[in-house]
């Protein structure tokens, strides 16, 4: 029976970052099913639909599909055959997908997609709340948390290195973090909460080394 490892957390807790390198030490599939709403955020965005409007959301939705596949290493995302994953990161994206998300025909799209990954695959997928709805059974489950202000500033510093900042100060980054939190924690379809038997790893003061180094950790005390 393939394992399955579900990392949730808020923005900014490295859960991205984490489960890419674990999955790679573990040879491990790694889904990122936060670049799953972020592709349909790249569609609305680009047909121009409604987002205040439900039944508007749930008309287009009929019109797409999200394809992940794995090239040369590396997961690609699709929407109606285009590889839109180098669009997946910007400011815009990701703010669309942070408010497109919480519609339960957005979840409900996607929900059969991620579950599929993890029948035949070792898996390690990260998200908002895969330990809650997507892998209630998972092998074993990680909430990642960090300080809002330490968050901020490692979004802040990325921006800096990829001279994508665009006017964008440290409290505003903050700020928009915050707001986040809040309308992930309070969304009525599947909000962001620790799952009951979830292990709670807080990455503020931790390097990548040390975080990688106690879940891999953990990890192997349940699997092997």
């Amino acid at each position: 029976m393939p394992y399955s490892i579900a990392l949730d957390g808020p923005a900014g807790t490295g859960k991205t970052t984490m489960a890419k390198l674990i999955a790679d030490k573990l040879d491990f599939l790694y889904v990122d099913t936060g670049a799953m709403y972020r592709a349909l955020a790249v569609y609305f965005l680009s047909s121009g639909t409604d987002t205040g409007d439900e039944k508007a959301m749930e008309e287009a939705l009929r019109d797409v599909t999200v394809e992940i596949k794995h090239e040369n290493g590396e997961q690609r995302v699709y929407v109606n055959g285009d590889d839109v994953t180098a669009r997946l990161r910007t400011e815009e994206v990701s703010k669309m997908a942070s408010v497109t998300s919480q519609y339960a025909a957005v979840r409900g799209k996607l929900l059969d997609l991620q579950r599929s990954l993890a029948i035949d695959n070792d898996v390690i997928m990260d998200g908002r709340d895969i330990g809650t709805v997507v892998l209630p059974n998972a092998t074993i489950k990680f909430f990642l948390t960090a300080k809002p202000e330490v968050r901020a500033l490692r979004r802040y510093n990325q921006l800096v290195e990829q001279g994508k900042l665009s006017g964008a100060t440290l409290e505003t980054i903050e700020a928009e973090i915050r707001e986040r939190d809040y309308r992930d924690s309070h969304r009525k379809n599947a909000p962001l909460i620790k799952a009951d038997d979830a292990i709670e790893v807080d990455t503020s003061e931790l390097s990548l080394e040390e975080e990688i180094n106690q879940i891999i950790s953990l990890i192997s005390e349940r699997i092997n």
